[in-house]
């Protein structure tokens, strides 16, 4: 899959807009290659000057169907080219763009349709197209409905719809017909022009359009590539949505500006494979997708015989006295050098293999907080793996960077091109929200001045985190401020502390704690990884009919205390977990008890499991829980299911007093 890289070099985006970027680009390198797309097994190459002239085209479509400045148009999909183009056509024509998670459900798109006064939609597929058409009678702003994949969409008729193929034939013919208008254009851009309008996850209440500048995309994918370290011509592949801030970074501004080779998988459920075809240089996934991947080298492992566990366990305590104890400053043991090319050899790059990350030489985890426990084992395994930290309205504030750092921090403060605006500053105020100024700054929200004002501290941005500083002068992200808890007793503790170092078990896929106001200690709702434990349970002859069903077995129960109580050791007395319930179900965004980013929905997932809640702290032991549920096919059911509650003690001798009871007596394979 190697390609040659030509003589690519940086360009720099200060005063200008993606498409003036682009066309520098396409001028500098055109027969470079610029992206791959996989379809039907096949991988597809598009140098700069194929993806300017399908930019052109899709411009020129959107400027015959009357799409122009001040307009705004959505593309909902997977990341695909053409999603990436659509992008860039839109800001060409000076409209603003309005990137849309692919799993929205119907209501969630009408209301960012609404709000955004959405005049043109790009859909990637039939069921896409579907969720559009269902809608428009209720949005009269929406003049065209386009579409890229044409599978299923033969029958299809409507005054609004039409494929790609035929916007790019409209475009192609507008054009020419009038020369220079395309230029012109994207000529008339400028840096402050609205480039982007992306939604915040909405945990506790509607999402809120944040508008981005294209100086401001730009500037944060200038600081991106400051502290990732990533080179010219590097292999990339976009996996996280472009609803996703650092995406947007990472994959469309460092995609041009560096540039890099955007790829992109023929399907989500293909990723592994073709991270492993690619062989990727530069990677980025959120904290569930790294999660998901260090469970995919635990669940293989139980299958493993006792040798090559045993072989596993060396290879990975080797890799701790090395590439571990560079990253925190330390010199290994002389021993290891005689052992490390047999650890390398026999298991750290047959595992970076297994997760085509073998080429990675920037990874980064960013959106939410992650366990610095899964950071650790993947700088083990060889995976420089980076925590880049920021929001949605300010854009990146700090990452780790360099050769050495501490995985305990959210990184260092990334530099600002003096061309953007200020350094980056910070400080804590007394309450202990990270306020912070720099560079290009936040903008505003869409249409909500009063919110917009809220977040604004005289020149400083109110960030709405809980953090520390550490003893290195590092921000530490401890969760949101509005999060934070507090137990009759008047101790605090912050939930997503102690959630991120529960979810570093390969059995645990998502926790919520509970417990304030009369409360006087922590308890745990625990939704298990559902494909791990199964597999546990069938490696322990534990039989089982449904997720329900394995959720609640007693062997499972056990499983689950024993990683809870690993986690408790390491919190002070009040924080720690006393109560626990497994959700007899899996979460889910659709039913709205996660966001499309899989951040916990709080307070929907308090008053939809509040029985629940209160039994932890009741003196049963279950609880008969009825719980209203949405079907793939759109229908409502009603799941019934007996959960148990289960008690930790924390006084002395805990675990040999729990290693006595009968439901415990199985033995738990280490995580």
């Amino acid at each position: 899959m190697r390609h040659p890289a030509g003589s690519t070099q940086a360009i720099s985006g200060a005063g200008k807009t993606l498409p003036q970027v682009l066309l520098a680009r396409a001028a500098a390198n055109p027969d470079v290659l610029a992206q791959r797309s996989k379809r039907k097994g096949i991988w597809q190459k598009f140098s700069w000057s194929d993806i300017l002239m399908a930019v052109r085209e899709y411009a020129g479509g959107l400027m015959a169907k009357g799409v122009g400045r001040g307009d705004a148009v959505a593309v909902i999909g997977e990341n695909e080219s053409e999603h990436f183009i659509a992008e860039l056509a839109i800001q060409s024509v000076g409209a603003v763009c309005v990137s849309l998670y692919p799993d929205m459900t119907a209501d969630e798109l009408r209301f960012v349709c609404e709000h955004s006064e959405i005049a043109t939609v790009f859909a990637q597929d039939q069921e896409q197209v579907d969720k559009v058409l269902g809608l428009v009678a209720d949005l009269p702003r929406i003049r065209a409905v386009i579409y890229w994949e044409d599978k299923g969409m033969w029958s299809y008729e409507h005054p609004l719809l039409s494929d790609i193929a035929k916007l790019r034939a409209l475009g192609a013919e507008y054009l020419t017909a009038r020369p220079g208008v395309f230029e012109a254009s994207v000529d008339a851009g400028k840096a402050t022009d609205p480039a982007v309008i992306l939604y915040t996850s909405g945990t506790t209440s509607r999402p809120k359009g944040v508008v981005w500048s294209h100086a401001f995309l730009l500037d944060n994918a200038q600081r991106l590539g400051n502290g990732a370290g990533t080179k010219p011509g590097m292999e990339y592949l976009s996996y996280i949505p472009l609803a996703w801030a650092l995406e947007q970074f990472l994959g469309m501004g460092m995609g041009i500006l560096q540039p890099l080779v955007v790829n992109f998988p023929e399907r989500p459920e293909s990723i592994l494979a073709d991270l492993r075809e690619i062989g990727v240089e530069t990677v980025f996934f959120g904290p569930r997708q790294w999660e998901s991947l260090a469970s995919t080298v635990e669940t293989q492992m139980f299958a493993a015989g006792a040798a090559r566990r045993a072989i596993y366990k060396l290879g990975l305590d080797v890799g701790r006295r090395t590439n571990l104890a560079r990253l925190e400053g330390k010199t290994p043991p002389v021993w290891t050098r005689f052992v490390k090319p047999f650890a390398e050899f026999a298991v750290l790059k047959p595992l970076r293999d297994k997760l085509g990350l073998v080429r990675t030489r920037s990874a980064l985890c960013a959106g939410a907080a992650m366990a610095p426990d899964a950071f650790r084992l993947f700088h083990t395994m060889g995976v420089p793996l980076r925590n880049a930290y920021g929001n949605t309205e300010f854009g990146l504030i700090s990452i780790h960077q360099g050769e050495t750092f501490d995985l305990e921090t959210s990184g260092s403060i990334i530099p600002v091109d003096p061309a953007y605006g200020e350094q980056i500053e910070w400080k804590l105020t007394p309450q202990g929200e990270l306020l912070v100024k720099g560079g290009t700054g936040f903008h505003r929200y869409l249409n909500e001045p009063d919110k917009t004002e809220e977040r604004r501290d005289g020149e400083w941005f109110r960030t709405g985190d809980y953090c520390t500083r550490a003893p290195s002068g590092d921000i530490v992200f401890m969760d949101r401020l509005d999060d934070l808890r507090t137990l009759a007793g008047g101790e605090t503790y912050p939930p997503q502390y102690i959630e991120t170092r529960l979810r570093f078990s390969s059995f645990i896929r998502e926790v919520m704690t509970v417990g304030e106001g009369e409360r006087d200690n922590v308890a745990a709702l625990v939704e298990i990884d559902g494909d791990v434990v199964s597999q546990w349970a069938d490696e322990h002859k534990i039989g089982f009919s449904t997720f329900s069903d394995l959720s609640q077995k007693p062997e499972v129960r056990a499983l689950i205390a024993g990683e809870i109580e690993k986690v408790n050791r390491l919190l002070p007395q009040h924080s720690r977990v006393a109560s626990f319930a497994n959700f007899p179900k899996p979460l889910d965004p659709d039913e709205g008890e996660l966001t499309r980013t899989r951040k916990l929905r709080r307070g929907f997932l308090a008053e939809r499991y509040a029985s629940l809640i209160e039994a932890l702290y009741g003196p049963g032991d279950a609880l008969d829980l009825e719980i209203p549920i949405r079907y793939q096919d759109g229908k409502k059911g009603l799941l019934k299911s007996k959960v148990n509650i289960e008690r930790i003690d924390h006084g002395p001798g805990t675990t040999a007093r729990m290693e006595k009871r009968e439901h415990r007596q199985l033995p738990v394979e280490a995580s």
